[in-house]
């Protein structure tokens, strides 16, 4: 298959190292563009209000891979690839394998989804491949498991157009226990700020914060409620895999809000 492949933690990490190259030496045509540098939690951000400038990158990937630093958001690196890099748009769009989780409400802060979710909006179906730990660095078992569904979708496309968020626990491959098709949790952070004082006198702010994974969704989304969360079932070493859309219409509320009348003076 062709494919492109974008993070949100930039060029040098050692998580689309890993993903890359195992894809390119299993015989898939291999694209890389992601940000020159460390990028995460930049959302769906775009950069509008200056140039976005692609360096061609060497010696970092498999000799087979075409591989481009781009000095924008993980958004823009998907959109500047399809728009202006490749000869012809890729068959799937990989981000990652990020260092940590992209669970629950997270998915909306998340570079690593929103580079995947960018080929979404472009028509191709695509993946965020996320590890779930910040210390962990062995990628092989998240990459081993890309390869797997790489192949799937390749005898087997997707039956519809989706993204799929795929968290892999920080366990080694013996000790995953499956794959859970999974719903979207909720992962919201007990927002604190360290507040400091700098050499000069002048107060500045860390933003820190306490996980919170024990919410239950809010009633009336319409999610099959026999399906477990995805903040959970990555507690048990499953990989989970939650399919995500970009259309983010409230169903409920249409059908809440339709009984409303307006009178305009």
């Amino acid at each position: 298959m062709k494919l492109l492949i974008s993070n949100d933690d930039g060029i040098y990490a050692p998580g689309i190292r890993t993903l890359a190259n195992s894809l390119a030496e299993a015989g898939h045509e291999v694209s890389v563009v992601c940000p020159d540098r460390e990028r995460s939690a930049t959302g769906h951000g775009l950069t509008l209000h200056q140039p976005i400038r692609a360096e061609i990158v060497e010696s970092i990937f498999h000799p087979t891979i075409k591989a481009w630093a781009c000095d924008g958001t993980p958004s823009d690196c998907v959109k500047l690839a399809l728009w202006a890099l490749l000869d012809s748009p890729p068959d799937l769009v990989l981000s990652g394998i990020n260092q940590g989780a992209n669970l629950g409400t997270e998915i909306l802060y998340s570079g690593t989804v929103s580079a995947a979710m960018e080929g979404l909006i472009e028509g191709i179906p695509s993946v965020a491949l996320s590890l779930a730990s910040f210390s962990y660095k062995d990628f092989q078992p998240a990459a081993k498991f890309a390869n797997i569904l790489v192949e799937q979708i390749a005898k087997k496309p997707l039956p519809d157009l989706m993204l799929l968020n795929i968290n892999i626990p920080a366990v080694k491959w013996e000790e995953i226990v499956g794959v859970a098709i999974t719903r979207q949790g909720v992962r919201r952070y007990v927002d604190v700020f360290d507040k400091r004082i700098d050499p000069r006198g002048k107060t500045y702010y860390w933003l820190t914060g306490e996980v919170l994974e024990d919410v239950e969704p809010p009633t009336g989304l319409n999610l099959p409620q026999n399906l477990p969360m995805d903040v959970h079932i990555i507690r048990k070493n499953y990989i989970s895999i939650t399919p995500l859309q970009y259309n983010l219409t409230y169903v409920t509320g249409l059908h809440d809000l339709s009984q409303w009348n307006f009178t305009l003076p």
